[in-house]
């Protein structure tokens, strides 16, 4: 092993002229081993470069195409959507005039109603009205009667005494007689 390391070491130590050996100038060799393996790479990868480039070309390629088809379907669905849209806000437009509408249908609808409410209380505070002074009148009616009536007999019990109660009596009794004798 020490003998193989020495060579390599004593290697940078070889004359320049008439021998065969291995040139230690980095900047002259780097620029040889450049075109070296370059010229392999070109002449053995050339067919695996090209492979390889290819390859990615069709990935490329067909992500492309993946991607234009979702695009296309991204939209189509879009278009659906603002289909959806419109047809949903006309439909929001038609219930929204459609509530109004109904609000001020059912508006009038109340206000008809409150006003035939308002015209039968009316009606029954005007009836309730005439009842009471219909009440009223007859109640004072059956007073004023009354008054007469006690006015009248006292009249009568202070008029008549009893001789003219007595002839009062005779004379109607005569009467129902008379009357019993025409309808016999």
């Amino acid at each position: 092993m020490k003998n193989i390391t020495d060579s390599f070491l004593s290697l940078g130590h070889w004359p320049f002229a008439g021998s065969f050996g291995f040139n230690t100038d980095i900047l002259a060799t780097n620029l040889i081993n450049l075109g070296v393996v370059i010229g392999v790479l070109i002449f053995f990868g050339k067919g695996v470069l090209a492979d390889l480039l290819d390859n990615r070309k069709q990935r490329i390629l067909n992500t492309i195409r993946n991607s234009e088809e979702l695009r296309e379907r991204a939209i189509e669905q879009l278009e659906r959507a603002r289909a959806r849209l419109r047809k949903v806000e006309t439909e929001a437009d038609q219930f929204r005039v459609n509530g109004y509408s109904e609000i001020e249908r059912e508006k009038l609808n109340l206000i008809n109603s409150t006003y035939k409410t308002l015209e039968q209380l009316e009606n029954y505070k005007n009836e309730t009205i005439q009842f009471e002074q219909q009440r009223a009148i007859n109640q004072v009616r059956q007073r004023v009667f009354q008054q007469a009536l006690q006015g009248a007999l006292g009249t009568l019990n202070s008029c008549l005494n009893n001789e003219v109660h007595l002839r009062t009596i005779n004379a109607n009794i005569g009467m129902f007689g008379t009357m019993k004798e025409i309808t016999d």
